[in-house]
């Protein structure tokens, strides 16, 4: 057949081009990458119906399966209708029309997440459960961001390389009472953690809370239970990583010991902010190339409106990002091609070049 297609169309669909002519690979959403296990028996039938017979767990914790001709799209796209209905909108509560086939938008990439405290020892939040929330607040949206969640500062996910990534963190209960003066506490913090733990003069536990990053490895270790998880969720959010060829970095610290209220508070204001900064129209650009736009006191002020801090919480003063610089003069260009944020006649400044 003659393959004029309409690329940008079917990606959003959620379809990638193969490097094969008139193929693409669907993506499935899998928001903080848990769902029944009976979604995989309707992806086996995809595969083998209209794909090649293979299946490929994405990077982003998706359910691809490549191999899909253009001709198919329409008729997968009514096919996977109930997965997402069961997935985004019964599981999540987003708010999209059930009536309609396919994925409407790719702009909010699938939100990662690792197993959390559903299953492992050290997590300190359901991951997953948050994951599907911020979910309901970025999805569906033409505005490019990137999340992870990760159960706990080991950050098996990743978080630390996207857009916005989310740790969970406890701040540890000491009961002195119930402590033996054993050490395991201190010699946990020190080989797994940042080492604030020391036994002083009277066998108990002393503290330098200010490095402490919440990890739980002395409720973790402790046989007594002198040190528990607190039964207040925190979380910790690092800012603007990413990968790619042109400018990967690593996300910096941007909050610490907030509240779940105060990390879907920031969630919610995204897409608003995203179209203030886009002058109202959307374009295909990531998050954290977003955010460098706009510059980070302005970015702030956007991202809070509204939102209320809990009395714990820190956040950074600003950011200073170190990229790393896989060419030479990555950030010098032309004047005319340098960008603004928000509408046009408010740009920062002005040159002209001849």
């Amino acid at each position: 057949m003659n393959h004029d297609i309409d690329i940008k169309k079917v990606r959003i669909n959620c379809f990638r081009q193969s490097k094969v002519a008139g193929e693409f690979m669907l993506q499935l959403r899998v928001p903080g990458a848990l769902i029944e296990a009976k979604h995989l028996t309707m992806v086996q039938e995809i595969c083998e119906k209209w794909g090649n017979g293979t299946f490929h767990m994405g990077t982003r914790q998706t359910l691809n399966i490549p191999g899909i001709k253009f001709e198919n799209i329409e008729e997968v796209n009514k096919y996977i209708k109930k997965y997402i209905s069961d997935v985004d909108i019964e599981m999540c509560n987003v708010d999209m029309e059930s009536d309609d086939y396919g994925y409407p938008t790719i702009g909010a990439r699938n939100i990662m997440s690792c197993i959390g405290n559903a299953h492992c020892i050290k997590g300190n939040i359901n991951t997953y459960e948050l994951a599907r929330k911020i979910e309901k607040l970025i999805f569906p949206s033409h505005y490019h961001i990137k999340v992870a969640v990760a159960g706990c500062p080991n950050d098996c996910v990743k978080a630390n390389f996207n857009d916005f990534g989310v740790m969970g963190v406890n701040k540890q209960v000491y009961d002195i009472d119930r402590c033996i003066g054993c050490g395991s506490c201190v010699e946990a913090c020190e080989h797994h953690a940042t080492g604030v733990l020391s036994l002083n003069a009277n066998g108990k536990i002393d503290k330098d809370a200010c490095c402490c990053v919440g990890c739980g490895e002395c409720s973790l270790i402790c046989p007594t239970g002198a040190w528990t998880r607190g039964t207040k969720k925190l979380y910790r959010v690092t800012l603007g990583g990413r990968t790619g060829k042109q400018n990967p970095r690593a996300g910096k610290l941007f909050l610490n010991w907030v509240t779940e209220d105060v990390v879907l508070g920031m969630f919610g204001n995204w897409q608003k902010f995203s179209a203030w900064a886009l002058d109202y129209k959307p374009e295909y650009l990531h998050g954290g190339h977003l955010i460098d736009r706009v510059g980070y006191k302005e970015f702030v002020k956007h991202i809070f409106e509204g939102v209320e801090f809990n009395p714990e919480a820190k956040m950074a003063d600003d950011i200073y990002w170190a990229e790393n610089e896989q060419r030479g003069n990555m950030h010098v260009m032309p004047i005319s091609q340098h960008k603004h944020a928000g509408p046009a006649e408010t740009a920062n400044y002005t040159f002209t070049q001849k």
